[in-house]
């Protein structure tokens, strides 16, 4: 373990979990039924549902880790392993920048999802972006063997996706979200970061 690899498992990552369990708190519906897709090892999970016990909430992921903070079911990473419309919210928190074919994952999160799909997730939106991110990607998940495919769509991009699986934003929220502490938030907030609660139009 490298010495950012540390700062990152001692400093960034609880303020990360603490950051977006705290955003996902007053976004998600009461007494919602979630399914969060790529947990991990479960914290945010876990701390998610210590802020919200009114809900109830799931985690599946490629890697099941040996140590996790909450349960924890095994997919493929492409087929989400629930019946369609079977929980309320699917979460994707910093995700599907790791799946080979994002816009198929999303549509998996949109067919199990009753009612919203809540994501945060990265934009490349000018030139040195990929450079950024591709750098705390590496930080925050290569000890961890996660596929690092780097795949960050920029903000048309991630629109073109909503329209084509039929997802209204309700929340579309831009900027660091508090994630970093200063000083690092100079460099690693900024408009990098998006986060956005997705109503699912279901066909009638």
């Amino acid at each position: 373990m490298t010495f950012l690899d540390r700062v990152h498992g001692v400093v960034a990552y609880p303020r990360r979990v603490r950051v977006l369990a705290e955003h996902a708190a007053r976004l998600i519906p009461r007494d919602a039924h979630v399914l969060d897709v790529g947990t991990g090892d479960g914290m945010l999970a876990a701390t998610l549902a210590n802020c919200r016990p009114d809900i109830r909430i799931e985690g599946c992921d490629v890697l099941v880790r040996d140590n996790t903070s909450h349960p924890v079911a095994a997919f493929d990473g492409r087929v989400i392993p629930r019946a369609a419309d079977s929980v309320d919210v699917v979460t994707f928190f910093d995700v599907l920048h790791h799946a080979d074919d994002p816009l198929a994952l999303l549509c998996e999160g949109t067919r199990v999802a009753r009612s919203y799909v809540l994501l945060k997730d990265h934009l490349r939106d000018v030139r040195y972006a990929a450079w950024i991110l591709r750098f705390m990607d590496a930080v925050g998940n290569r000890r961890h063997g996660v596929a690092l495919p780097h795949n960050y769509w920029s903000t048309p991009e991630w629109l073109a996706a909503f329209a084509d699986l039929r997802l209204d934003r309700v929340i579309w929220q831009v900027g660091g979200l508090g994630i970093y502490p200063w000083p690092a938030s100079l460099v690693f907030g900024r408009n990098f970061h998006v986060l956005a609660l997705l109503n699912v139009r279901k066909s009638a």
